[in-house]
C-alpha cells in the first residue's frame, strides 16, 4: 500500500502550495506605510534564519506540496550571499518569484535569467521623483526606473506594486495605466492595509470601485480578465493596451475563499495570514533537529477563514498586535 503524501491543508479544505519567505527585515528604503515612523527594532542576527536553514525549510515545504516560492524582505536583495541562496533554491524544482524595490535589481538580472526566475514584483508607488523621495525617504527613483526598463528588455514578467493612499498617489492611477499601453507590463494597485504602527485609516484608502471608475472615465470600459486560480487580485485590461492591471481589494472585497498562501518571516515564524497576530515558531524545532512536517501541518489547522478573523471590519485591537509590514515580509 502506497502511503498518501502529506499535504498542507487547513480546516476549510484549502491546500497550501504557495510560500512567501522573508529573507531579512532590513531595507534600503523607509516607506511610511511599511515601516513605522519611529523605525523598528531589528532582529538579532542569531535569530535570523541562515541560508542553509532557509533552504532546508523550503525543501520541507516543497515535499509537502508547495510548488511556488516568493522571496521577500525587507528588501531580499540586500541579504548577504543572495545569489548563492537563489541558485540553491532553484534546484528544488519549484517556481521562484521575487518582490523587490528594484534598487539592486541590475546586479541580479543575469542570474534570474540563468535560473529561470521570470516573475518580478517591484514596489513603485509613484512616477513622480520628488514624491518618491517623500514616500521612501530615499532618492533612488532614477536607478529603479532604469532597472525596470532593463528587466523588461530582458523579457522579465514585471509587475509594479502600488499601494494607493488618498492625497498621496491616487492622482497617478491613470499615469500607471498609461504605462501598460505600449509596455508588456502589469500594474497592481493595492488597497491601503493596516499593520502595526502604520497609522492606518480607511479614509486614506482607495477602493477597487473608485479605481475602476477613475480608469473607465479616461480609457472607457475596461475588460475584465479571467483570474488565475488562487489569485489575490482582480485582473483587468484596457482595450488595445499591451499590458494589464489588477487590484488587490483586501479591504473592500476580500479574496480569501481560495487562499493557498503561507508566510515565513526572516526569524523563522510561520504566519497563516498576512493579518495573523499569532505565529508558529519553525526555527527552534528546525535547529533542534525535530521532524518539521507535522509541525507545519498542525500549524495550518489554526488558520481562520478570512483576514485572521477580521471578517466584518479591520479591528485595531487585532492588527496593532501584528508586526509591522517590513518585519512580516512584503
Amino acid at each position: 500500500m502506497i502511503e498518501e503524501k502529506k499535504k498542507i491543508v487547513d480546516n476549510f479544505g484549502r491546500p497550501h502550495t504557495y510560500l512567501r519567505i522573508s529573507l531579512t527585515d532590513r531595507c534600503n528604503l523607509r516607506c511610511f506605510y511599511c515601516m513605522p515612523e519611529e523605525g523598528i527594532e531589528l532582529m538579532e542576527k542569531s535569530n535570523i534564519m541562515t541560508l542553509e536553514e532557509i533552504i532546508d525549510l523550503a525543501r520541507t515545504f516543497r515535499d509537502l506540496g508547495v510548488d511556488t516560492i516568493r522571496l521577500t524582505g525587507g528588501e531580499p536583495l540586500v541579504r548577504k550571499n543572495f545569489g548563492y541562496l537563489l541558485e540553491e533554491l532553484a534546484k528544488l524544482g519549484v517556481t521562484l518569484k521575487i518582490t523587490t524595490n528594484g534598487i539592486m535589481l541590475d546586479k541580479y538580472l543575469d542570474l534570474f535569467q540563468k535560473i529561470g526566475l521570470k516573475k518580478i514584483n517591484l514596489s513603485l508607488d509613484t512616477l513622480d521623483k520628488a514624491k518618491s523621495v517623500f514616500i521612501t525617504k530615499r532618492d533612488y527613483f532614477d536607478r529603479i526606473w532604469k532597472n525596470i526598463q532593463q528587466a523588461l528588455e530582458m523579457d522579465m514578467e514585471v509587475k509594479l506594486n502600488i499601494v494607493l493612499i488618498k492625497g498621496v498617489n491616487d492622482n497617478e492611477i491613470n499615469d500607471f495605466i498609461e504605462l501598460t499601453k505600449n509596455k508588456k507590463l502589469k500594474v497592481k494597485f493595492i488597497e491601503f492595509m493596516p499593520f502595526k504602527g502604520n497609522k492606518w485609516d480607511w479614509s486614506k484608502g482607495v477602493s477597487e470601485k473608485e479605481i475602476l471608475d477613475i480608469v473607465s472615465e479616461k480609457f472607457g470600459k475596461v475588460e475584465e480578465l479571467k483570474n488565475p486560480k488562487h489569485s489575490t487580485s482582480n485582473n483587468f485590461k484596457v482595450k488595445g493596451h499591451t499590458g494589464s492591471f489588477s487590484i488587490v481589494s483586501t479591504i473592500t472585497n476580500p479574496f480569501c475563499s481560495e487562499c493557498n498562501r503561507i508566510r515565513v518571516t526572516a526569524d523563522g515564524k510561520m504566519k497563516n495570514c498576512l493579518f495573523a497576530n499569532s505565529e508558529t515558531d519553525l526555527l527552534t524545532p528546525l535547529r533542534n533537529g525535530e521532524e518539521m512536517d507535522n509541525i507545519i501541518i498542525n500549524a495550518i489547522k489554526t488558520k481562520k477563514y478570512s483576514r485572521d478573523g477580521m471578517d466584518v471590519k479591520m479591528d485595531p485591537e487585532h492588527y496593532e498586535k501584528n508586526r509591522s509590514m517590513i518585519s512580516i515580509g512584503g
